[in-house]
């Protein structure tokens, strides 16, 4: 298959860059904002970048108005994410964080997860993955 996202129209329901990246697993990415609200959201666009010393990288689009995402914001702001693992078991809490909820919204609320201290970060970590980076 040639495309071209310039000028062909989708030869597959999906857009063919992401639908022939596969796997993509979700990386699940828990921030805090300066302001201490919590944010949970998932991510296709991660991977793991370097062993040692071990680090992990996301991108994320804007959104249509050009703000950045919240995760984002945070992220650079704090220096910070923590990276947790989205299983089956998880599937339900990863779609309601996948929302576009306002910035001053605690999204393990909303998600129904619960937010555990992480061992260095600042921001929490979701209680119920199994793995966190």
């Amino acid at each position: 298959m040639d495309y071209d996202p310039r000028h062909d129209s989708r030869p597959v329901q999906f857009d063919p860059f992401k639908s022939c990246t596969v796997p993509r697993p979700i990386g699940w990415l828990s921030t805090i904002s300066t302001q201490g609200v919590l944010n949970l959201a998932p991510y296709s666009q991660w991977q793991n970048m370097t062993f040692d010393p071990p680090m992990v990288m996301f991108a994320a689009n804007r959104y249509p108005d050009g703000r950045k995402k919240d995760t984002v914001v945070n992220a650079i702001e704090t220096g910070w994410f923590v990276w947790n693992m989205a299983t089956w078991d998880l599937r339900d809490a990863v779609n309601r964080s996948a929302q576009a909820f306002p910035a001053d919204i605690d999204e393990f609320v909303e998600a129904g997860v619960t937010a555990t201290e992480s061992v260095y970060a600042p921001a929490p970590r979701v209680a119920e993955s199994p793995c966190h980076f």
